[in-house]
């Protein structure tokens, strides 16, 4: 890999520790505060609501300006949500907030792997990049509860200023103060990423003529016979994995009886389960058999759903890490496949914001129906049987449209395979 790859990441290692430690102090605070119980849940539709709004404007901000000083002022955005949520806002609009610069910092993130490297190297770049998130997701879920729990929080309660009175009174505000110290670090190294020297694609001055391009984009891509069966794959991955992750916090309060803290260690070892699979397809995996782990999708929804008959975190445990690993080695090589289709027909940034828009979409209607949900009185039992449900039957139409179109997707596999070859020899 060249030079440059490390430094992005790096820079995406902070970036999302940060966020996901940030989920687990949200979530508490809302906790604190007596927060309704739809409000938690309601946490991860808000993140993903400007990923939605924005998605016709990111990927044409990340193709016209290099896409270091992109992640650096989306890292910007953050820091500004998390004061927001120290100095009064409701929770819910901050984390909002840092979803937008979240939003704006994806396109810049998985588009300049498409600058940097070429096709061959896609799917290892990409079990590189989800495997890394993969582990600050462990970490920065682990790092939110141990910083919201009483051993940690009493430490950082303790550090008092003379004469000014900061408003920082409570564990999980404590929390959200450390953690924009890792938001400059994760922008100290955005500054350090190196231009690719990739012709820039200038914004319109009418912004809004943005929409008519973006909807086109995002019709060439469901029109492609590849780009369909890759973006209806991580779209629904993401719509359900988006939304396990405050699931697994309420399952785990319903079933075992655990803690914010405790229960943010399970969401950690769904996560390690997600980069042990994303590192195999890394390694055994090729662009052109992409396809064939889309039964990997069915089985995933089947595990989610024995979710239901397990009480115990001696079996909770391996049971996670198997679904993870399930997701992982899914999710790379669809996300590899349909990068380098998005580049060909339309440019990195913009294939990246059509990804997201349709990911994010998906996880905001999905999250939205279980707040609603959990605000008149259906469990987490009821829910975790849904999205099983949900994912099994929706990937099985997939698989089966897949195969009734089988010649005209070889034939693109094929071309694919050639291309792989050539920057091989090279």
């Amino acid at each position: 890999m060249k030079r440059g790859f490390y430094t992005i990441m790096a820079a995406q290692f902070f970036s999302s520790l940060a966020d996901n430690a940030l989920f687990v102090a949200a979530v508490e605070l809302l906790k604190t505060n007596g927060a309704p119980k739809w409000q938690p849940a309601a946490l991860v539709p808000m993140f993903a609501l400007f990923y939605v709004i924005l998605a016709p404007f990111v990927g044409a901000y990340a193709d016209a300006r290099p896409k270091g000083n992109v992640m650096f002022a989306s890292n910007a955005i953050k820091v500004v949500g998390c004061l927001m949520m120290l100095f009064g806002s409701h929770p819910l609009l901050a984390y909002a907030i840092v979803g937008l610069g979240a939003a704006a910092y994806s396109p810049a993130k998985y588009g300049i792997l498409t600058e940097l490297l070429p096709a061959s190297q896609l799917v290892k770049a990409n079990g590189w990049i989800e495997g890394l998130t993969i582990a600050s997701i462990i970490l920065g879920v682990l790092l939110g509860g141990q910083l919201v729990g009483p051993a940690i929080s009493s430490h950082l309660l303790a550090f008092d200023i003379p004469y000014i009175n900061t408003g920082i009174d409570t564990p999980p505000e404590a929390a959200i103060t450390l953690l924009i110290l890792l938001y400059a670090i994760a922008a100290w190294f955005n500054l350090r990423i190196l231009d690719t020297g990739v012709e820039m694609r200038p914004m319109p001055r009418n912004k809004f003529e943005l929409l008519p391009d973006f909807w086109s984009c995002n019709s060439a891509l469901w029109r492609d016979k590849l780009g369909q069966i890759s973006l209806a794959t991580t779209t629904l991955f993401w719509g359900v994995s988006g939304n396990l992750r405050y699931i697994v916090l309420a399952w785990s309060a319903a079933a075992l009886g655990y803690s914010t803290t405790q229960a943010s260690s399970l969401v950690g070892v769904v996560a390690i389960g997600t980069a042990v699979g994303a590192i195999l397809a890394s390694m055994r995996m090729r662009l052109e058999h992409a396809p064939k782990v889309m039964p990997l999708g069915i089985a995933m929804g089947v595990l989610v759903i024995l979710m239901n008959f397990i009480s115990n975190v001696w079996v909770a445990a391996p049971f996670l890490i198997l679904l993870g690993g399930l997701g992982g080695f899914l999710v790379v090589p669809m996300n590899a496949l349909l990068q380098h289709r998005g580049h060909n027909l339309m440019g990195a940034g913009r294939s990246i914001a059509v990804q997201n828009f349709n990911e994010q979409a998906c996880i905001l209607s999905l999250g939205a129906g279980y707040s609603l949900s959990t605000g008149m009185g259906l469990s987490a039992f009821g829910a975790i049987t849904g999205f099983g449900i949900v994912v099994a039957g929706f990937m099985w139409l997939i698989q089966r449209w897949h195969k009734s179109n089988t010649v005209k997707h070889k034939v693109q596999l094929d071309h694919l395979l050639s291309i792989a070859r050539s920057d091989k020899s090279h």
